[in-house]
């Protein structure tokens, strides 16, 4: 023992130190099981902050640099690390104003909505997603999925989402200034719900950031953080991740919620 002590030039109190260290048990050890069970459980796609917020709905008191320390021992690291379809934006109809004007904040659900097509391109094929978001939660309200950018994507989408609410209540509802939502049929049946259409300048993607930023997340979370096998699969794949980011993904500005959670909880306390 002595050897060894000389070997690594280390005082014998700081050996016997270390060695009466390494046998208290870890008080972290739930924990970091509970982190473990967490990142798994969202497929690597949060991070030490998301995981904190997740380890405090679950009756952990806990603050986020302790689990960031605990996340760089157990070797585990957020995965995540955005091609759009650009519709023709040509002067197809009448062109609606811009309500919105930048204003992304609502007070409660179904008082504004925006709307986009993002494109997928895998296996020598493409895949066209349309959904409609929520401003007040980032709520994804309903979504059509196509292979080709049509109309009939557009009014499918339309009419799963207003199934959903009562006619005339004023909803605004956005879009950029594509052709689909420039279209006589698509402006109808907005007007006939008694829906307020408004429209992005030309060119200016900021004016629809909200939904930008759906589509960043979507493809940093689904696409570009795993391999699939086919378009199929892929398809399968992104009707889940929906599922799971209005039902189980949990957000910093929704209180530690997701989307669903948080409406939810807001009609109770209402």
């Amino acid at each position: 023992m002595t050897a060894l002590h000389e070997l690594a030039e280390m005082p014998r109190s700081t050996y016997y130190y270390y060695v009466k260290r390494s046998k208290k048990p870890d008080k972290y050890e739930k924990v970091k099981e509970e982190i473990t069970v967490i990142y798994h459980e969202n497929q690597g796609r949060y991070g030490y902050r998301r995981i904190t917020m997740e380890l405090h709905n679950r009756g952990y008191d806990i603050n986020h640099k302790t689990v960031q320390r605990l996340m760089k021992e157990l070797h585990l690291k957020c995965m995540v690390r955005i091609k759009k379809y650009r519709s023709y934006k040509g002067q197809v109809g009448k062109i609606s104003p811009n309500i919105i004007q930048r204003d992304f904040k609502s007070e409660a659900p179904n008082q504004k909505w925006t709307t986009d097509i993002t494109e997928f391109a895998l296996f020598g094929t493409k895949l066209y997603l349309s959904p409609i978001l929520d401003m007040y939660n980032g709520e994804i309200i309903s979504y059509s999925i196509s292979e080709r950018p049509v109309l009939k994507q557009v009014m499918d989408m339309l009419d799963k989402a207003f199934a959903k609410i009562a006619n005339d209540t004023n909803l605004i509802f956005h879009s950029d200034q594509g052709w689909q939502y420039q279209h006589e049929q698509y402006q109808k049946r907005l007007k006939e719900k008694g829906v307020r259409q408004s429209m992005s300048r030309k060119g200016n993607c900021l004016d629809n950031s909200v939904m930008e930023n759906f589509f960043g997340l979507l493809k940093s979370e689904l696409l570009y953080l795993r391999e699939f096998s086919s378009m199929e699969e892929f398809k399968i794949e992104l009707e889940k991740y929906i599922d799971y980011y209005n039902n189980k993904r949990i957000k910093g500005k929704l209180k530690g919620m997701s989307p669903v959670q948080y409406r939810l909880h807001s009609s109770l306390v209402a």
